[in-house]
């Protein structure tokens, strides 16, 4: 598994932000994300969605999984803290005054 240099959230669609801010909220697994977007969006994305999002975030080393029993927990690495920040500010930055 090769990590890029200075890895950094996906913006587009902001699903690969969303779910590294949801993971930094507390571990969750795959269906667990989907309901917390659900609520969050009002639509459901599907695992068709989730998933390719979620071994992106893994392969750039900004979550880690880790198995219990047959379920996989998602949980923040350091570097995908750093990378939230660096995130929440350009998000902040770009939405600040969209009302």
């Amino acid at each position: 598994m090769k990590k890029k240099e200075n890895p950094c959230c996906d913006m587009r669609g902001m699903l690969s932000f969303l779910i590294l801010f949801l993971v930094s909220k507390k571990p969750m697994h795959g269906q667990e994300i989907a309901d917390e977007l659900e609520r969050r969006k009002g639509d459901r994305p599907s695992p068709g969605t989730i998933y390719p999002a979620l071994k992106s975030l893994k392969e750039s080393g900004l979550i880690q999984e880790k198995k219990e029993g047959k379920t996989i927990i998602y949980t923040i690495t350091q570097e995908g803290k750093e990378s939230l920040k660096i995130a929440k500010q350009k998000f902040c930055r770009t939405f600040m005054d969209v009302i």
